[in-house]
């Protein structure tokens, strides 16, 4: 099995350098080296598994934990405002890059999270979704699509030199 390069599940490329998944295993971490990734954003509310921080260590990145209490949080309460806008900013710093936001399963948090930075970039709501529900398959959360739907954008300050993949509005 040695030179096969593993994805996380639900893996995606969101933008250029700009990458989404379900929490990496051992399994995924050669493949994950190879897009040589300076930070993880990790919306999980439990602690991220030990050989994951043991790997993200020796790999020299940083691990920037949005997830919240996990004695607080219910794994179906949508990922939180405050969460949303902060995940946000760290993905439109370009000193982030290259970036890996993930959760368990790389669908609802991560899918909403990307699904706010959809609506950003103005895309339409119709397209956001499809990609949403494309992550989540048949697991997608109505409470989810809702939260990106109402998401004020006018709650992220967008830096002056942000990311050019992101291809933000030139009005922003």
């Amino acid at each position: 099995m040695a030179g096969i390069l593993i994805p996380p599940q639900n893996f995606g490329i969101v933008e250029e350098h700009l990458y989404r998944s379900g929490q990496p295993t051992e399994l995924n971490f050669p493949f994950l080296e190879k897009l040589r990734l300076r930070k993880i954003i990790h919306l999980a509310p439990e602690e991220p598994p030990a050989e994951f921080l043991v790997w993200m260590e020796e790999q020299r990145m940083e691990l920037v934990r949005l997830g919240g209490d996990p004695g607080k949080l219910s794994p179906w309460a949508p990922v939180s405002e405050e969460v949303v806008v902060e995940g946000l900013r760290r993905v439109l710093d370009p000193s982030s890059y290259p970036l890996l936001v993930t959760c368990n399963l790389g669908r609802h948090r991560t899918g909403t999270l990307i699904g706010c930075l959809r609506k950003l970039q103005h895309w339409s709501l119709t397209c956001v979704l499809e990609e949403y529900r494309r992550h989540a398959s048949s697991k997608s959360r109505h409470l989810n699509e809702q939260f990106i739907e109402l998401f004020d954008i006018d709650l992220v300050q967008v830096p002056a030199h942000c990311p050019p993949a992101l291809r933000l509005h030139p009005l922003l």
